[in-house]
């Protein structure tokens, strides 16, 4: 139900559920039961959209911004990302900041003479003229080529049977000598001219080609050129509002960051939409979420109806701007930390520690603490222990510490060896359909406009092979040992959570599953060598959660 006419994608909330404090931290939130009710109102609706089936099954982002208006009413309004059916146009969610769409807009007809240019270069590049010039070039290339190979085999074959004259014993008169001396200065100076001839029939189809090539160079300029002040025009469109009244373009937004121009898309995602419509339209956020709708890219994971944090690439920059005024949660991965690690083995050279879920195993950015840093705080400066490699911070269990150099440079090749071997456990949310045990090897790569989020890339991503072990299952989670063989970024949780993996997400993930009060993978067992001694050493921290499910008869 709409309950301001002016204002058509304003939705009626009814509820007598408590507005939250402040407004929604974007990039770390619970779904605020508010946000639950109007994602699941938008659910409904776009169930009953048909029309939209297949695109919607192929999968896309979806908002819901809860605010109250004017006169106090409470409602929602939804956004999607990017388009939907190919348009913008959809009265029941919001605007976007700036709508390119329009045929005759500026956008679309430098878009389609930007498109002329494209089909020019196909044309010339197609076309018969460019096409035998090419041709004859590269066949010529490779006559030459072989020509004077095989010029190269006969002043071989001449010099060694020059050779074996001048070896066999025989007297060689003057005469003779001088006529081996003027066969060889003839051969070199045969294959001088042979280069040369063909370095001129080779010009000769270079000269023939260049124009082509000229051409295509020139419109290629244009074309990119155009290109670009077609995408600065574009982001400069995009003027956002922040709560306070202020305007920036997008190109303002993202000089001061390290990409410094705005990444393809920027603005089209759903929290600009939906804060740009509620300041233009006096409406008060106050709380919001995003949900996924359909399935999973085939590089990224989504699950159907999962809420999702706003990306940080396209994101992070816009909405640091558009909340300025705005009374917004605090980052709560910035809580104060009150928990230490446990210190499992110490010795002169090293310390083994098992680190809690939650705690960062180096400190970042931030001034929250880690286990490196307070396990540090008893040694003087300057000599505190190194970690030698890392867990993620929601990971829980067992890290390597070196207190010397020595011990840090050993343990690290160790590490690139690969001789150190490690033993996590983890609770799946459900049952893998795979075997009891295999090996899983998939690839990975930052994904550079939504970080930290990882995804699978066959032809850029880097070697991750993880073998596994199921334990037992029970009740809808599943006990699993996995045996990472490589360590790249959130390796077990991408290879546990994505369809060419297990399928099955570590319970509590809340970047590649759903949210539960930790994320249940722990590193629980960990064999190396003494960097002093070269003595096996191995050490165990059993998973408490080991006793969560119980193996079924």
């Amino acid at each position: 139900m709409t309950i301001n006419n002016s204002i058509s994608c304003f939705h009626q909330l009814l509820t007598d559920v408590p507005k939250p404090a402040r407004f929604t931290f974007p990039f770390c939130y619970e779904p605020h039961p508010l946000c639950v009710l109007a994602a699941g109102e938008v659910q409904r609706y776009i169930a009953g959209m048909e029309k939209w089936h297949d695109e919607l099954q192929r999968g896309k982002m979806f908002g819901v911004l809860v605010a109250e208006d004017e006169e106090g009413h409470l409602g929602f309004t939804a956004a999607f990302s990017g388009l939907l059916d190919g348009s913008n146009d959809h009265p029941y969610f919001v605007p976007p900041v700036f709508d390119a769409t329009p045929a005759d807009g500026y956008f679309k007809v430098n878009e389609a003479k930007i498109s002329a240019i494209n089909r020019a270069i196909d044309g010339i590049e197609n076309g018969e003229g460019y096409l035998n010039a090419l041709h004859e070039l590269e066949s010529r290339k490779a006559e030459t080529a072989a020509e004077e190979e095989q010029y190269r085999l006969k002043i071989k074959e001449a010099k060694a049977a020059r050779d074996a004259r001048r070896q066999s014993g025989t007297p060689i008169t003057p005469e003779e000598e001088e006529q081996m001396l003027n066969e060889s200065r003839f051969m070199k100076a045969e294959l001088h001219r042979m280069k040369k001839r063909n370095r001129e029939q080779v010009d000769g189809c270079e000269a023939r080609l260049k124009p082509f090539e000229d051409e295509i160079r020139w419109l290629k300029d244009k074309r990119k050129a155009m290109s670009d002040s077609l995408q600065h025009w574009l982001f400069e469109q995009y003027s956002m509002l922040s709560a306070r009244g202020e305007r920036r373009g997008l190109c303002s937004i993202f000089a001061d960051t390290p990409q410094r121009v705005p990444p393809s898309g920027a603005g089209d995602c759903c929290a600009p939409k939906l804060l740009q419509h509620a300041y233009l339209n006096r409406l008060r956020p106050v709380c919001m979420a995003e949900f996924w709708w359909g399935d999973s890219p085939k590089s990224e994971i989504r699950h159907h109806l999962h809420y999702y944090p706003a990306c940080r690439g396209k994101c992070l920059p816009i909405l640091t701007h558009m909340l300025q005024g705005l009374d917004v949660d605090p980052d709560p991965r910035q809580a104060p930390e009150r928990r230490l690690p446990e210190i499992v083995y110490e010795d002169e050279w090293l310390i083994v520690a098992c680190k809690p879920a939650g705690m960062l195993s180096v400190k970042g950015k931030s001034d929250r603490q880690s286990a490196a840093s307070l396990i540090g705080r008893s040694y003087d400066e300057g000599s505190e222990p190194v970690p030698v490699h890392r867990l993620d911070m929601d990971t829980s269990g067992l890290i390597i510490l070196a207190k010397t150099p020595e011990a840090y440079k050993n343990l690290q090749e160790q590490f690139c060896q690969r001789s150190i071997s490690k033993r996590y456990v983890a609770l799946l949310e459900g049952t893998p359909k795979a075997a009891e045990s295999g090996r899983i090897s998939l690839p990975l790569i930052a994904d550079p406009l939504n970080r930290p989020y990882q995804k699978v890339d066959h032809d850029n991503g880097k070697t991750a092979v993880t073998d596994y072990k199921i334990i037992c299952s029970a009740a809808g989670r599943t006990l699993i040992e996995l045996f990472p063989h490589t360590g790249r970024t959130h390796q077990l949780r991408v290879h546990c959570a994505h369809k060419a993996g297990l399928g099955t997400p570590i319970l509590g993930d809340n970047l590649y599953g759903h949210p539960a009060d930790r994320l249940y993978l722990h590193a629980e067992a960990i064999t190396f060598r003494h960097p002093a001694t070269g003595k096996e050493m191995t050490f165990e921290r059993t998973a408490g959660f080991r006793q969560a499910i119980t193996p079924q008869d």
